[in-house]
């Protein structure tokens, strides 16, 4: 710590804070990792568009209920409607254009453009509707981030050049890019618990339909009703809760690269308890993840 530092506790103070919303944002990333093995382990007949209604309808009205519960939802500030709705509307879009387009162009490649293309887009939104600006550093990481990705997608699955699939993934990263930046709008006046229980429940209300089309049989066996409570209590809920109130202490743009610890996450949960390998190629885009995610957590204390 340097002797600066000694003399300013209140930049002190800025520094734990920061250094606390981005372990957060780890925690929930981690989370959101953890997704693919859950499914992974799920019943043979459980449709990634029907995980992904039913994660978010169980993750919405649990975090509803815990808002209400903890009297969260009479804020005196008011909902500002036309943002609510973005949100909500982002969270679903993301869920539609990440499945839909990984149908297209395969899981590895489909995640890497989505998860991919989010920092940059979030970095993009920032500035034009937050007046956020990007540090060096933050554009270091992540580039060192965004590559790791790619070597990861190169590596496990290869490039599969469906122009749909692609634009599909691609909006997929651009929907969680706004719901990002508008939930920090939002949080900038509401209560963390309230912002996510709403925008969820609108969310899943406005995927609700597709439980009708979809086939939700698998739910009746143990491990699928099993898998659909992890997903929806742990990676949906607690991991957005957990994502809501790191947003509230670190900039948008850092928020979303540092959410890309997810694919570090999933690709270790694959080779530990999936049995899965990873080619030398593949490591070497953990390594450079990792690198870029402890760049941008440990870079100014280091």
């Amino acid at each position: 710590m340097s002797a600066e530092s000694l003399l300013h506790p209140a930049r002190r103070s800025v520094t734990a804070q920061r250094l606390q919303g981005q372990l957060l944002v780890l925690a929930a990333a981690a989370l959101w990792g953890a997704t693919g093995t859950t499914q992974a382990l799920a019943p043979a007949g459980a449709q990634p568009l029907a995980i992904g209604a039913v994660r978010l309808a169980i993750g919405g009205v649990t975090l509803l209920l815990l808002a209400a519960t903890r009297g969260r939802l009479r804020e005196r500030a008011g909902w500002p409607l036309l943002p609510t709705l973005v949100a909500a509307a982002s969270m679903a879009a993301y869920q539609l254009c990440f499945f839909a387009g990984v149908a297209r162009t395969g899981v590895a490649v489909g995640t890497m453009i989505a998860i991919g293309s989010a920092p940059v887009l979030a970095g993009a939104l920032g500035v034009v509707l937050l007046r956020e600006r990007p540090t060096p550093r933050w554009f270091v990481a992540t580039l060192l981030a965004v590559g790791g990705c790619l070597l990861l997608g190169l590596a496990t699955g290869g490039v599969r050049g469906e122009a749909v699939g692609m634009v599909l993934a691609l909006g997929a990263g651009l929907a969680y890019a706004l719901y990002a930046v508008v939930s920090k709008k939002l949080l900038a006046r509401l209560h963390p618990d309230a912002v996510v229980g709403v925008v969820f429940v609108l969310g899943a209300l406005l995927l609700a339909p597709l439980l009708f089309w979809v086939d939700l049989r698998w739910l009746l066996a143990p491990r699928g009703l099993a898998a659909a409570l992890v997903l929806g209590l742990l990676s949906t809920a607690l991991a957005y809760t957990l994502y809501a109130r790191g947003l509230t202490q670190i900039p948008v743009a850092d928020a979303v690269t540092l959410s890309l610890a997810e694919p570090l996450v999933a690709g270790l949960l694959g080779v530990l308890l999936l049995g899965e390998r990873l080619t030398p190629l593949a490591w070497v885009g953990v390594g450079c993840l990792f690198l870029g995610l402890l760049w941008l957590t440990l870079g100014r204390r280091v």
